[in-house]
């Protein structure tokens, strides 16, 4: 095989051992907000109340959080933009440091995020992005335990994730370091 100018030979005498694997991510799905417990719901209803405080005057594209602490304490949190993108600072991330900034040692026990765009109804729920995945795992690895994970966009369905790894499941962690 020619790469880049570089001729690559691969040895035909040694076979290649592989194996296939696969993930399986489960979460439940609810048709609406109606049928969540009513935690969750309230939860769920912070999440999207707090897209009114979305900055986000580049994308449009506004996201609300809400985590629930061990204590009971609720926060919500929104999306921050930047003219520079990479420096913008996501609704979970803000929400699960502002909690750990206010309560710290406290568990969070769930996080619900909601999405909207102000050009079309976004009916399915908004995953978090990698970074929020990777820092929803750090913050269950930080306090060893879980956080359920709510989903929704403006309509629709309701996904719930018992924990952060059925985001993330190949998330690294601090055994690699």
């Amino acid at each position: 095989m020619i790469f880049n100018n570089y001729l690559y030979v691969w040895p035909t005498d040694n076979p290649i051992s592989m194996k296939k694997q696969t993930f399986h991510t489960e979460f439940i799905c609810y048709d609406s907000l109606d049928e969540l417990p009513e935690s969750d719901r309230q939860l769920l209803l912070l999440a999207k109340k707090s897209l009114e405080n979305s900055y986000s005057p580049y994308s449009n594209f506004k996201v609300g959080a809400a985590v629930l602490l061990r204590n009971g304490q609720l926060f919500g949190g929104s999306n921050y933009e930047n003219a520079s993108y990479p420096l913008c600072i996501c609704a979970e991330q803000t929400v699960l440091t502002t909690a750990a900034n206010m309560h710290p040692g406290v568990a969070p026990l769930a996080l619900a995020v909601a999405v909207r765009n102000p050009k079309r109804v976004i009916d399915r729920p908004g995953l978090p992005c990698g970074a929020c995945r990777q820092v929803i795992c750090e913050t269950e690895v930080k306090n060893k335990q879980p956080i359920r994970v709510i989903l929704q966009g403006e309509t629709g369905s309701v996904f719930v994730f018992e924990n952060g790894l059925d985001l993330l499941p190949l998330a690294f962690d601090k055994t690699f370091l």
